[in-house]
């Protein structure tokens, strides 16, 4: 079998990881691979990549026609695998990234090429701008079109997704079971060298091992800090890299020297330790992030034998059953009082919020949309920190921290004794070495690219992207952080 995988970059980043994990699951299997890629790539362990320039993102990308892009690509890969692919994996075709991705990958469709797409994030969930220009450009304003352009749906057509949220989705939006496919990445950090720190002599370093986006919720790990005992230390690994990110991050460190947090940011610099030994030497591997695709940061620090300790995401987590993660250390939400803030500063923030977040795609709220706001933030006398925007997470932040006698309302910080982390360090690392390996993820990808194979072709037609947005829309999901 000859597959052709296909991402704008090898960059770094969540998807890069996984197209060169695929590529390295799959290199144990009879499939011939290749990665097609916009540029050169910025990774070591770029397996077998063939460049083709017009696959970059919209502003880097030469001018390009969707024909000359699908016969770009197909040349490409056709000279790479001593044939045409028996199937094409793309990954995020419809975030927006690309105005002409999605039509040239339309009419290998319409040529009747078997075609996966995997999705790994929504132009309709946080990414206002990215669809308003696709329905721009590519659909003169009309959103059915644009659906039809994004979801194509055909018997040689599939989709593969991270989490059982976007599974159930794409089902409600008209995709077939069968055609639909929910793959799990693989958890795997490479080699890592012998543990220096041993448990009982780490110091307690509080480590979020992430990139301080905004989604990430960098105020709650704040607020956390504040509520720990005496001496124990906090630190991120990395900054936000997008200018749009900074000033928002920039106010975050100017918080936590002022009310003098025991926080360090930006770990991970050159000649320090990699991202792998400074999560190795943590006591605590923490996550406040509201939004996932998939959830690495529960995951990768059990196989160091390090305990998770933060908000769960229950809708992006593996399903529950015989082989359910373990996590005692996390919450669905941290309630603080909400007349701290005023329940008049919460519903006229929470209205703005709505309004602007469906304004940003061309929607007005309904009558009880508000009410379905306020219903899911406000919970008896408190407020859900993690749907505050900045300036209303700070309030609380500086009122906790000046009115020390009223830390006794929150929920204090709480990650057992070393006998039960022990026990349930070694379920879940047994797990993930199980279940998550690169082995068993090569498997997996085999048997989903034998259907895909063997699927028929047929006529196309498009998932309804209206639902998709009535889905990631839903009011009772708004978060503050995620509206512009």
């Amino acid at each position: 079998m000859r597959v052709a995988l296909v991402h704008y970059h090898l960059q770094g980043g969540g998807v890069t990881r996984i197209v060169c994990h695929q590529q390295k699951a799959l290199g144990r299997h009879d499939i011939k691979t290749v990665i097609l890629t916009g540029k050169p790539p910025a990774v070591r362990d770029a397996g077998d990549y063939r460049i083709v320039s017009g696959l970059q993102y919209e502003a880097d990308r030469p001018a390009v026609t969707p024909a000359e892009l699908a016969a770009q690509m197909r040349a490409a890969a056709g000279a790479a695998l001593g044939g045409p692919p028996d199937l094409w994996h793309v990954h995020n075709h419809s975030l927006g990234k690309s105005l002409v991705l999605p039509l040239a990958l339309g009419l290998l469709a319409a040529r009747g090429e078997r075609l996966l797409y995997q999705l790994h994030d929504f132009a309709e969930d946080g990414r206002p701008g990215n669809y308003r220009a696709m329905l721009a450009a590519m659909a003169a304003g009309r959103r059915q079109i644009l659906s039809r352009l994004l979801y194509p749906q055909g018997g040689h057509l599939h989709y593969a997704v991270l989490n059982r949220r976007d599974h159930q989705f794409l089902c409600e939006a008209g995709l077939g079971g069968d055609h639909l496919h929910l793959l799990h990445n693989p958890v795997d950090l490479g080699p890592v060298a012998p543990e220096v720190f041993p448990a009982a002599e780490r110091e307690p370093l509080w480590l979020y091992p992430t990139r301080a986006i905004r989604r990430k919720n960098l105020g709650e790990f704040l607020l956390w800090s504040a509520l720990a005992p005496r001496g124990t230390r906090f630190g991120t690994t990395s900054g936000p890299e997008n200018p749009v990110e900074q000033p928002r991050y920039r106010r975050w460190l100017q918080v936590a020297g002022e009310l003098g947090l025991p926080i360090r940011f930006e770990l991970v610099q050159p000649g320090g330790p990699d991202f792998s030994a400074l999560l190795q030497r943590a006591e605590v591997a923490m996550t406040t992030s509201i939004a996932e695709g998939f959830g690495m940061a529960f995951l990768e620090p059990w196989l160091l034998g390090v305990p998770v300790f933060g908000r769960n995401l229950p809708e992006i987590m593996p399903p529950a059953g015989a082989e359910k993660l373990c996590q005692p250390w996390t919450y669905d939400r941290l309630d603080v009082p909400l007349d701290w803030l005023g329940r008049g500063r919460i519903e006229r923030a929470a209205q703005e919020g709505l309004r602007r977040c469906l304004a940003a795609y061309g929607r007005n709220p309904g009558k009880d949309d508000v009410h379905r706001v306020l219903a899911a933030w406000i919970r008896d006398g408190g407020v859900d920190f993690g749907r505050l925007d900045e300036p209303l997470q700070e309030t609380v932040l500086r009122r906790l921290v000046v009115g020390q006698a009223q830390s006794a309302l929150m929920q204090p910080m709480d990650v057992a004794t070393a006998a039960s982390r022990g026990d349930a360090v070694a379920t879940n690392r047994s797990l993930l070495q199980n279940r998550y390996s690169l082995a068993r993820y090569g498997e997996a990808l085999e048997a989903m690219y034998r259907q895909v194979a063997r699927s028929a072709t047929s006529a196309i037609d498009h998932l309804d992207g209206e639902i998709l947005l009535d889905r990631f829309l839903a009011p009772e999901r708004l978060s503050l952080l995620r509206v512009d």
